[in-house]
């Protein structure tokens, strides 16, 4: 594959699984992970830490199956650097969030607060240990499942990423949103939103840099509310 079919911000060193049958998912592959996205997406309503520890078992175990319990494609040791760029990630996720939420409202397109008001303290950050990263797993499968469809058709790397990410964002807001009057402020706020994360995958293809990005977020947004900021 030639470089141009790689962004120039990428490690060309990795590359995404499952799109180019690197492994191969055969269909009924892909309905038991859709499944594994659906138990995993209850049992994140779960507010126990055991619980959302389950969600993280039921999505991840089936990925890594078809992975041939290769975890390396996605799971690799942070270094020093990629941690700092899930940290400034998350910062540029922050101001992004604040920028386009007030533009959002200054139109009258409203939507729910990214942390409930109901969150009382630290002790309820503890479960979005495991949440979280079942939420990263919840992008990630509807991601690689686009992106092999229509790299399948197209064969453009390139325009694959793109248009499968944009998809799975939309995805990934009407998961959040609690209603259609809230679809759209949603979409903008918390899926487009998710370009930091995806861009932290992007540029590693690894998950736990994304995971790191995600949780730090939410980490201060709960730290927000708690504290009253």
């Amino acid at each position: 594959m030639s470089d141009i079919s790689w962004f120039n911000f990428e490690n060309k060193d990795r590359d995404f699984p499952f799109y180019r049958k690197n492994p191969h998912v055969p269909k009924w592959g892909w309905i038991v992970l859709f499944i594994a996205m659906i138990f995993g997406l209850i049992l994140t309503a779960g507010d126990t830490i055991q619980i959302t520890f389950l969600s993280c078992v039921v999505i991840i175990v089936p990925v890594l199956y078809f992975l041939k319990w290769d975890y390396k494609a996605i799971f690799q040791k942070p270094s020093l650097r990629d941690v700092a760029l899930a940290l400034a990630l998350c910062a540029g996720y922050l101001a992004y969030a604040l920028i386009i939420s007030t533009l959002l409202e200054n139109v009258g397109i409203m939507g729910a607060d990214l942390v409930g008001q109901s969150t009382l303290s630290l002790f309820e950050v503890v479960p979005l240990i495991f949440s979280l990263m079942t939420e990263e797993f919840l992008k990630f499968i509807p991601f690689m499942f686009f992106l092999r469809l229509i790299f399948k058709y197209t064969d453009n790397r390139k325009l694959s990423a793109v248009l499968s990410m944009l998809i799975t964002m939309v995805f990934f807001a009407s998961l959040h949103s609690l209603s259609w009057e809230t679809l759209i402020y949603t979409i903008f706020v918390q899926g487009f939103g998710s370009i930091f994360e995806f861009f932290a995958y992007f540029k590693t293809k690894n998950i736990l840099v994304s995971y790191i990005c995600h949780y730090a977020t939410d980490f201060l947004l709960y730290l927000g509310v708690i504290f009253g900021f």
